[in-house]
Order: C-alpha cells, then structure tokens, then sequence
C-alpha cells in the first residue's frame, strides 16, 4: 500500500532553515509528481510546491519563491523540501502528497519562533 512518512520538522527561529523529507513507499515512485502542502492553524491547506517526474521541473507558492527547494531522489523513493530564511508565517503543518491516488501523509509541525 502507499505510505509517505515525512520528517524533519520542528521549532527554528526566523531566519534559519530546516530540510523536510518524505519517504514514499509502495508505489514506483520515480513515475508520480509529488507534492508539498501546508496548514497553518485557522488557515487552509496550500500547495507549498510541486516536483513533477518527467523532467522534475519544480513550482512553488509565490511566498516561497526563492527561499524553497523542493527536490527528489528516485533512487532512495524521497522527496525533500529544503527550507531558508524562514519567517514566523511559515509556520504549519506540512504534508507530502501525491496527487494520483490523492495520498497524504502524516504531517510534520513546523514551528518559526524567536
């Protein structure tokens, strides 16, 4: 069966980063775009950025432009999302995604506090 299992969260003051992974299982990974989404208590849940299989070409939400990366690497079934000068508005929980099949997983809390 499909499982993600991301990690990697947790509390970092405004400015630093964190990488978040997400280990994908139970499906031949390397053939599905795959995703990052986030909610924010209160809030909706945004797609965060998109790492599509056929060429990984990546797009990513306006306000993390510049200060994410989202990347993968098809021979560990893992998708990544690398984090930099993170704000206070950063902070949600964010989950992997694959659209095909419409699977999530668990979440990981990130927390961007002094």
């Amino acid at each position: 069966q499909v499982q993600l299992v991301e990690s990697g969260g947790g509390l970092v003051q405004p400015g630093g980063s964190l990488r978040l992974s997400c280990a994908a299982s139970g499906f031949t990974f390397s053939l599905y775009d795959m995703s990052w989404y986030r909610q924010a208590p209160g809030k909706e849940r945004e797609l965060v950025a998109e790492i599509f299989w056929v060429d990984s070409t990546t797009t990513y939400l306006n306000s993390v432009e510049g200060r994410f990366t989202i990347s993968r690497d098809n021979a560990k079934n893992t998708v990544y999302l690398q984090m930099n000068s993170l704000k206070p508005e950063d902070t949600a929980v964010y989950y992997c995604y694959r659209r095909t099949g419409d699977y999530w997983g668990q979440g990981t809390q990130v927390l961007v506090s002094s």
